[in-house]
């Protein structure tokens, strides 16, 4: 078996933390848990797995990943980025360890088909899911595209695809959803206003295969549409055309909210940011600050990407 670490960037995740490590302990050489925080029981639980607990101030999800990079050893072969709230299924933790070690060099990366649960009922229809993306690469030919929002894994080198699922299984109360929803919409917005006002901190770097090319249609196709009503559009393809309602109530409850309110959250907190930019005559660093509660000043987001693994985990 190739020498697999695997990331967990965690706060507050004593509901999820105990499923994903167990999901991967039979695959993983290593156990990093980065936590930003945490109040409740979430670092006792990876210390009893056995997990290297490493803390670290957060400021996006890309610069905490970035930045564990460079503190795992040089003696790895693979990582695998996990979410708190995620696991690998048996099925997906038997194609890893089968068939990992026999991919060629020139395969730096491997996307998975993740599919998302709502609210214990998994997505099987709204054409959304599995999405397949890069999760596996090897050490050293990888690192997170420095986005606040809708980041990927950026490998050097090739990417072969595994077939099994790798589930997202958020199993926290609805208002601790839209909480971290709302949160998310902030980040995006702030994604879209540097990106038109020409911030070298927009800069983007292009996923592989599938991921790209969505990219391209929601900046493209879907961000010329106009704002607000884009989102009603969305929605009805997605729970129309797509059959979204065929996942019944559970998946009504998701393509409502996921489909359409948080991406209707999202035009508006643009829509509100732009105007508060016009009005008060200030720049968008500072609109964002003040209307969005992100602060770009932090010097954690100039962070450069790992070219390589170093120091001791």
């Amino acid at each position: 078996m190739s020498q697999l670490c695997v990331i967990i960037l965690t706060k507050d995740e004593e509901r999820h933390l105990d499923r994903a490590i167990s999901s991967v302990e039979g695959i993983a050489a290593r156990i990093v848990v980065v936590d930003s925080g945490s109040t409740d029981s979430t670092l006792n639980i990876a210390r009893v797995h056995g997990a290297n607990v490493l803390m670290h101030p957060f400021v996006n999800q890309a610069s905490q990943f970035n930045w564990a990079l460079t503190q795992l050893a040089d003696d790895l072969d693979w990582i695998l980025r996990l979410d708190a709230d995620e696991v690998i299924t048996p099925e997906l933790a038997r194609e890893i360890r089968d068939h990992l070690r026999h991919l060629p060099t020139e395969v730096a990366g491997v996307e998975l088909p993740r599919r998302m649960a709502f609210m214990g009922r998994p997505i099987r229809w709204g054409g959304v899911f599995p999405t397949h993306v890069i999760r596996l690469f090897r050490a050293g030919r990888g690192h997170c595209e420095q986005r606040w929002m809708d980041e990927h894994i950026i490998v050097n080198g090739g990417v072969a695809r595994f077939q099994h699922e790798l589930l997202d299984d958020n199993r926290h109360s609805l208002s601790r959803w839209t909480g971290k929803h709302n949160r998310y919409a902030n980040r995006e917005v702030v994604d879209m206003l540097l990106r038109s006002f020409g911030n070298n901190d927009a800069r983007d770097e292009t996923p592989a295969n599938g991921a790209g090319a969505k990219r391209w249609i929601k900046e493209n196709v879907y961000g010329r549409l106009p704002g607000g009503f884009r989102a009603f559009l969305y929605f009805l393809y997605r729970y129309v055309v797509r059959l979204g309602f065929l996942d019944g109530f559970e998946g009504t409850a998701f393509h409502v909210l996921q489909g359409f309110w948080y991406r209707y959250l999202v035009d508006l907190k643009l829509i509100e940011t732009k105007r508060y930019m016009a009005e008060q005559d200030v720049p968008v660093e500072t609109a964002i600050r003040d209307v969005l509660e992100v602060d770009l000043s932090s010097p954690e987001k100039h962070q450069s990407p790992p070219s390589q693994s170093s120091s001791a985990l």
